[in-house]
């Protein structure tokens, strides 16, 4: 019976390894553009940026896939719209379940990973910001150059934050996608033996966040080892 089990949730790993790497994607991108946006000082745009940090670090994960997969079906326009085999229309992408769950934790990671990003740029030495002044470069270029240097400093907290978008993919499970949780909850429906088909799911997020743990310390070890010669 375990065995049985473990086949059936195990077919729902794929899409919750491909759910945590597009999400990361979209996310990476977006933090990237927000440390910047904040870090250019514009008023209007940071006002912008902070709103939307508020926003989606202020409310549940849970909530945000809800509002983002159901909340579009309230418009007559996204429900009337047919969806062509070939060019699917922004309608289309807000109906399906798969493209709201990414959507939605990319979103809310995008919002974390920003406020890492930035809270390192922030802490860069200001000698650093001074050499870069006194050698004529602008406020852009200066960023180009000390930004990455400020991702590394991040990685450690950002690795974290991969961990949680990973385990963070469970809830795509309430709006009908079948990843691992997906399939743990629909095998419950049939046989009602949570304890261990509850279990072997756990099992597999704490295999699957073992094994990413301890490829990004490797990772952050030899990113970071520029850290340690520094120290020497």
């Amino acid at each position: 019976m375990f065995e049985d089990y473990l086949s059936v949730i195990a077919q729902g790993i794929p899409t919750s390894l491909l759910l945590t790497f597009a999400s990361l994607l979209i996310a990476f991108l977006l933090a990237l553009l927000f440390t910047f946006i904040l870090a250019m000082g514009n008023r209007w745009l940071k006002s912008a940026v902070n709103f939307y940090l508020v926003l989606f670090t202020g409310t549940p994960l849970l909530i945000q896939i809800f509002l983002i997969y159901s909340g579009p079906g309230q418009f007559e326009f996204i429900t009337q719209t047919p969806c062509a085999p070939i060019r699917a229309t922004s309608a289309c992408w807000l109906s399906n379940a798969w493209f709201c769950a990414m959507l939605a934790l990319a979103l809310n990671s995008a919002a974390y990973s920003t406020q890492l990003f930035y809270g390192a740029v922030k802490a860069i030495p200001q000698g650093q910001w001074e050499s870069c002044a006194a050698l004529g470069l602008s406020r852009v270029q200066t960023l180009k150059i000390l930004i990455p240097y400020a991702l590394k400093r991040a990685l450690p907290s950002y690795t974290n934050e991969i961990i949680l978008v990973f385990k963070g993919t469970s809830l795509a499970s309430t709006i009908t996608i079948m990843d691992i949780m997906g399939y743990a909850r629909q095998l419950y429906g049939t046989e009602y033996d949570a304890l261990t088909i509850y279990g072997i799911a756990g099992g597999i997020y704490l295999l699957i966040t073992g094994i990413a743990t301890l490829v990004l310390r490797k990772v952050e070890n030899k990113v970071l080892a520029f850290e340690r010669f520094e120290s020497k």
